[in-house]
């Protein structure tokens, strides 16, 4: 593969994910709860992933001796990850999510450490202490437009917290034999079943029988985008590389505080982008060095 058609898809890679913040902001502008949200996007990606692993001549078995496992990806992928997310960028401009997102590495460093499946590089803890250090200027007094905001960080937070956790078990104790798209199509299975019953029983469950407007819209377009860059972020790692294709979180996170930019019309104070270098310096440097390929 040429490095310009590899740049390419990385940077298209990236802005797709990073669309998916702002397209999120606008899922919640009128007023759906998470659990409903939730399973309508598991359900979605369930259907695109299948009729993809399909059309590809992948298998789509859902073996039994795996569903623990589809379980746990879903829970710490998706379920509760977006619950707090959902709940957070109610709340919190969809461009200060998509920093916050951007803190997966920062986590993922001492969960490795704590799992034993990482040793200790100061070069590392430089990067977990600027990552730390931009989570701070988020939460000073003038850094958001209402002061009021900076509770919602903390519940913003255990997204990342989750998907580093999720990371790092599948590192240390593998995927099953099973390739990455094979999984997020089982998680998104086991994740819509146990969705359901929880969105309605608390009430959140979301009819589609009804008029559709910017969020209906906006929550099907983002499922779908998700299936896309997912499945072009796969490739990507197996043409070029982990090392490469992990830049594509730098891209998410930047092409998100512009998406929330033109589409949200955000702007903001000099201590957000303050934070945003800070944390994007502390990813650069926590990030792996490691190279490997995936199956699918």
């Amino acid at each position: 593969m040429s490095p310009i058609r590899g740049m390419g898809v990385l940077l298209a890679t990236g802005a797709g994910w990073g669309l998916t913040q702002p397209l999120s902001k606008i899922t919640v502008s009128e007023g759906y709860l998470p659990l409903g949200l939730i399973f309508w996007q598991l359900v979605i990606g369930a259907l695109g992933m299948g009729i993809f692993r399909l059309a590809t001549g992948k298998s789509i078995a859902l073996p039994m001796r795996h569903w623990a496992f589809f379980l746990m990806i879903a829970l710490l992928g998706t379920v509760i990850p977006n619950s707090f997310f959902y709940r957070a960028v109610a709340y919190l401009p969809s461009g200060v999510m998509s920093v916050v997102i951007s803190l997966v590495p920062i986590f993922a460093f001492p969960i490795a450490l704590m799992l034993g499946i990482d040793r200790f590089s100061w070069l590392r803890l430089c990067g977990l202490l600027a990552g730390l250090g931009g989570v701070v200027i988020l939460a000073g007094p003038d850094t958001l437009p209402d002061a009021s905001m900076v509770w919602w960080l903390p519940v913003a937070m255990v997204a990342p917290l989750c998907y580093g956790l999720e990371g790092n078990i599948v590192s240390k104790w593998g995927m099953h034999g099973l390739g990455p798209g094979h999984v997020l199509f089982g998680a998104s299975v086991m994740g819509a079943l146990v969705a359901l019953p929880l969105a309605i029983g608390s009430g959140q469950f979301i009819d589609p029988r009804t008029d559709w407007n910017a969020p209906e819209f906006a929550l099907v377009g983002s499922a779908l985008i998700h299936i896309v860059v997912y499945t072009a972020y796969v490739w990507l790692v197996n043409r070029a590389g982990s090392v490469f294709a992990a830049q594509v979180s730098y891209v998410v996170t930047g092409t998100g505080v512009l998406w929330a930019m033109l589409l949200l019309g955000e702007r903001y104070s000099m201590w957000v982008w303050a934070a945003l270098a800070l944390i994007v310096a502390g990813m650069f440097l926590v990030q792996p060095r490691t190279q490997d390929r995936v199956a699918t």
